[in-house]
């Protein structure tokens, strides 16, 4: 019987600015390129860079060895308030006209 992976609610969106707290990258700071909810993984720029070797194809006429950003687990980043300039822990606040927004812990300032 196999578990079904259910979507998991995301701490960062796409072209949000993180800092990665844990592993080899620690401290490296980079835009969001890309989420991946099911499996609570996201691509950050410049962060895990990984060298895979490719085919000659129309894109790439040369082919040979490319460097591009792989998979890291959403939960070794942590969101960087504009306004602070830190990686911060966030919470939710309801505008007046009822929409939700993230907002910094540290200083109050809406966040994207």
């Amino acid at each position: 019987m196999a578990v079904a992976v259910g979507r998991q609610p995301m701490h960062v969106k796409k072209g949000d600015t993180v800092e990665v707290i844990a592993g080899k990258n620690r401290g490296k700071r980079g835009k969001v390129l890309k989420v991946f909810p099911k499996h609570s993984r996201i691509i950050v720029e410049g962060v895990n860079v990984v060298k895979r070797h490719a085919k000659p194809t129309p894109k790439l006429p040369q082919g040979g060895i490319v460097e591009k950003e792989a998979k890291i687990p959403a939960s070794k980043v942590m969101l960087v308030c504009p306004k602070c300039g830190e990686a911060v822990r966030f919470g939710h606040d309801h505008l007046p006209d009822g929409t939700k927004v993230r907002v910094c812990r540290n200083c109050g300032e809406q966040i994207g």
